[in-house]
């Protein structure tokens, strides 16, 4: 599978931003995808994850509230919205896919190039 992460961009402290992972090669139905983000000079983090075949949905607990994680079937997408962007939420984001819902990156297999957010003050 195929993955490509978009809709990254500048915004303003405060502001909003909706990224999109597209899948292509295999339908996600059975799958559960991951959102990443890495900020310069740090480590991989966990942002949110849902689980294609039910309702399941996780969060990074500093995130949850401000970011929103949702699937598209008839496109074979996943979103990430995020609100009341912060400084700190600085990095490029990533997509993954694996079967389980986790907050660990090695749980997920199949990785998309990631997508830049840059949130100025």
């Amino acid at each position: 599978v195929q993955l490509q992460a978009f809709g990254g961009g500048l915004v303003q402290a405060g502001g909003s931003l909706r990224l999109s992972c597209a899948a292509s090669g295999r339908t996600l139905s059975r799958f559960v995808v991951g959102w990443f983000r890495q900020a310069p000079g740090k480590e991989r983090e966990f942002v949110a994850a849902v689980d294609w075949s039910g309702p399941g949905r996780l969060y990074a607990g500093s995130l949850k509230g401000r970011f929103t994680v949702s699937r598209d079937n008839t496109k074979n997408t996943t979103n990430l919205q995020m609100n009341s962007l912060k400084p700190e939420d600085t990095a490029v984001y990533y997509c993954a896919v694996g079967n389980r819902i986790t907050t660990m990156s090695d749980d997920y297999a199949y990785w998309g190039q990631g997508t830049l957010v840059t949130v100025s003050s």
